[in-house]
């Protein structure tokens, strides 16, 4: 009997060893959890301090005008430079909308970006910057392909907007555009297709009329409100003239091919300063390349991002200029290009 009593003592004995092991080992690992936790804490805290930029998701809004290439280019070279800097997602979430060319579409998403106070906006297109600038006045917005955006009132300045906006323009100096065609052929009548109400056609007409008397070519104005009107006044107008220049206007960019078969069949030269245009059938191109225009408002973008005011940033276009021939529509228009100024040429299209 006392064996047995003493067997069972020794049992209760070892559990209550054991039970009492268990428990100091939990308060140690609870020790080590704490300390590690506020180990991992401190140096996220400085990790925070270091780099402010990582401490939280940026909401991004991006307002592209419409579907032609020239735009969707530059948006992608928003985002690749912005990502480069380490500002692509997840750490940014761009939320990418298209107003296809409408203005009344561009204000409704301007103003939704508003509302959702967003930590910036991205407009792409000079009716879709004008749009996000009447809508947004106190969260920073960054722009690019917007033509002139002083005269489009979107900016005070090209060295500081005076306002929450910076970014790139796609400004060709008309005197660069008008030298190269002056080299292909002797013009001597320009017809200007624009559309009025398109910010950024009306500009590219008048700095094209101010250049009309150094020149010595007489631009022929062409308004042009809807698709439907483009076949009659494009031949109207193509007997009168020896060049057509096709503007940033969205309807003659739906309306290209025709306006090119016209141009082809009455033997007249087109002219842009859009390149995407010279892909799609225009004779010549000076233009600003779009995808590097993207990446440079990325770089301001950035900027932004990392604290600077945009007013502090100047508003620019791209220095260097490509020169893009389509031998294609100079083939279908029976025009004769100079050999000497297609060695010059940056690309040209066979």
């Amino acid at each position: 009997m006392a064996s047995v009593l003493l067997s069972y003592n020794d049992v209760s004995i070892k559990n209550r060893y054991a039970t009492h092991c268990m428990i100091k080992a939990e308060e140690i690992m609870k020790r080590i959890a704490g300390r590690l936790f506020a180990g991992v804490a401190t140096v996220l805290i400085i990790i925070g301090m270091l780099c402010p930029e990582v401490k939280a998701e940026k909401k991004i809004g991006v307002l592209v005008w419409s579907e032609e290439t020239h735009y969707q280019e530059a948006k992608d070279g928003v985002m690749e430079q912005m990502s480069k800097a380490g500002f692509g997602e997840p750490k940014v979430r761009f939320t990418v909308q298209n107003a296809g060319g409408n203005k009344a579409k561009a204000s409704e998403i301007a103003r939704n970006f508003a509302a959702a106070r967003m930590d910036m906006v991205i407009s792409i297109g000079t009716s879709a910057t004008v749009a996000v600038a009447k809508e947004i006045k106190d969260i920073p917005v960054v722009f690019s392909v917007v033509y002139d955006p002083v005269d489009s009132k979107i900016a005070e300045d090209w060295k500081s907007s005076g306002n929450n906006t910076t970014g790139t323009s796609s400004k060709v100096p008309m005197s660069s555009l008008m030298e190269n065609l002056k080299q292909l052929a002797p013009v001597k009548n320009l017809a200007v297709l624009y559309t009025p109400g398109e910010k950024n056609s009306e500009a590219q007409l008048k700095d094209l009329q101010a250049a009309q008397a150094q020149f010595g070519v007489r631009i022929l104005p062409v308004p042009i409100s809807n698709k439907e009107e483009v076949s009659s006044l494009v031949s109207n107008v193509a007997g009168r003239v020896d060049a057509i220049y096709l503007s940033g206007s969205s309807i003659v960019g739906e309306t290209l091919s025709t306006i090119a078969d016209i141009a082809a069949k009455t033997k007249v030269i087109t002219v842009t300063h859009l390149g995407e245009k010279a892909e799609k059938g225009v004779l010549l191109a000076v233009c600003a390349n779009s995808r590097a225009l993207g990446r440079l408002a990325g770089e301001k973008a950035v900027k932004v991002l990392r604290g600077a005011k945009p007013s502090s940033i100047p508003i620019e276009p791209l220095q260097k200029l490509d020169v893009i021939v389509n031998m294609k529509a100079a083939r279908a228009g029976h025009i004769d290009v100079p050999q000497a100024f297609l060695k010059a040429a940056t690309r040209v299209i066979e």
